[in-house]
């Protein structure tokens, strides 16, 4: 029988936590299920033992897990403070004011299980990616905290003609989070960007945001490109080369990069974060076709 386990997406909330903004985009009362989730700003009492308020932002949404983990049917759902399922996708807040942004983490750093948000299931919850019915793993641990941006989507109709006209990968945005602390599969982390870089995989455009949460002890010392290289250095490069090399041991070719094989700068990967975002809300106000994705 598959068991059930609850936490908190988020699991620190304080009298410091930043109230809901709104994201680049409001949704009309048209588009199904978003209007109706109520984000909780009410301070509560937490243990000293939970994470700093400065980075989890906690829309008053819990996990649920369903199944075991490293199994076909393994979910995790979010839940509001009703109980009821949404989605991490579209039901999370993207933007938050002063360059910070909600990040939901997938992949905590040091593991292998490639876990991923179910794009084409009700309420997209997460579960491991599988290919020809087996479960997937990276042949080697990632090393950083790995996962997406709410509210964004690359659009496969459109070509980046700054990235060798490549078109976008029909996911979410995906974000490299260099902070020291290892994440929790589900965990809400509010975080700034600070590069991008264009990788292209078999021909699709799929972005990586590297960023940092905002609880990191280094957080205050980064806020563009070349404080990453100088206070993380070579963490860019080696981000770049992990990504470029992954496949290599399954048999496929590496993957390539844009923009001169190098990350961009923080204005550059804002500028994608805004673009991104104006292709997630004419998809979910059902501008351009859906597909097999999952508006719920």
């Amino acid at each position: 029988m598959a068991t059930a386990r609850m936490m908190s997406a988020a699991s620190n909330t304080s009298a410091s936590c930043l109230p809901h903004k709104r994201p680049f985009f409001s949704l009309s009362q048209k588009v199904p299920n978003f209007n109706s989730l109520c984000f909780n700003n009410t301070t509560r009492r937490v243990s000293k033992r939970l994470f700093s308020c400065n980075s989890i932002y906690n829309p008053d949404v819990r996990i649920k897990e369903e199944g075991h983990p490293e199994t076909l049917d393994y979910r995790v759902y979010f839940l509001d403070s009703s109980g009821k399922k949404v989605s991490p996708w579209h039901g999370i807040p993207l933007h938050l004011g002063d360059g910070a942004f909600n990040y939901v983490v997938e992949i905590p750093k040091e593991s292998s299980a490639k876990m991923e948000v179910a794009t084409d299931e009700q309420f997209t919850p997460i579960k491991q990616d599988t290919k020809k019915g087996k479960l997937r793993y990276y042949p080697y641990n990632i090393n950083w905290n790995y996962g997406l941006l709410p509210q964004t989507w690359e659009d496969p109709s459109l070509a980046n003609a700054e990235v060798e006209g490549a078109f976008g990968d029909n996911d979410p945005v995906d974000v490299v989070e260099i902070g020291e602390r290892r994440g929790k599969i589900g965990e809400i982390l509010k975080i700034k960007p600070l590069a991008a870089l264009a990788m292209i995989d078999e021909g699709e455009l799929d972005w990586k945001i590297v960023a940092i949460s905002l609880d990191d002890p280094r957080a205050s010392l980064v806020n563009d490109i070349d404080d990453v290289e100088k206070h993380f250095p070579g963490t860019l490069t080696a981000i770049r080369d992990w990504f470029r090399d992954y496949k290599i041991p399954d048999g496929k070719p590496a993957n390539k990069f844009g923009l001169g094989n190098k990350a961009a700068n923080k204005d550059y990967a804002l500028k994608v974060i805004m673009e991104t975002n104006e292709s997630w809300a004419k998809l979910v106000k059902r501008s351009v076709p859906a597909g097999e994705l999952s508006l719920a």
